[in-house]
């Protein structure tokens, strides 16, 4: 069963130590940039927080310790989630939605 998507939350800052609110199990998230509300990542997953804390904390690659300067800033982002009873149904609604934007995209071009 597909569950409602929450409010649009604001993406927490590691640095200020704020944490991800959203499920533990299985479902879909969507993060956008607040300003402009450009889609900025969307999918489905096991762990909707653990998708979520990925984005948030993304790796390091070995290359990246030897830039100077401080980390590039990151853009003001917020997120949604709908939880989903399980993996696969999860799955099935995020292509759906996939399809729908763009067969929309497609008419509005």
């Amino acid at each position: 069963m597909i569950g409602r998507w929450t409010e649009w939350k604001r993406f927490p800052k590691a640095e200020r130590g704020e944490h991800v609110e959203a499920p533990i199990g299985p479902g879909i998230y969507e993060v956008r940039e607040t300003v402009t509300g450009a889609l900025f990542a969307f999918g489905s997953a096991d762990s909707v927080a653990q998708a979520l804390a990925a984005l948030a904390n993304p790796p390091r690659s070995f290359t990246s310790w030897f830039r100077f300067g401080g980390p590039a800033a990151s853009p003001n982002l917020e997120y949604r989630t709908c939880a989903t009873s399980t993996k696969a149904e999860a799955k099935i609604a995020a292509e759906g939605m996939i399809d729908r934007r763009e067969t929309f995209l497609r008419g509005a071009a």
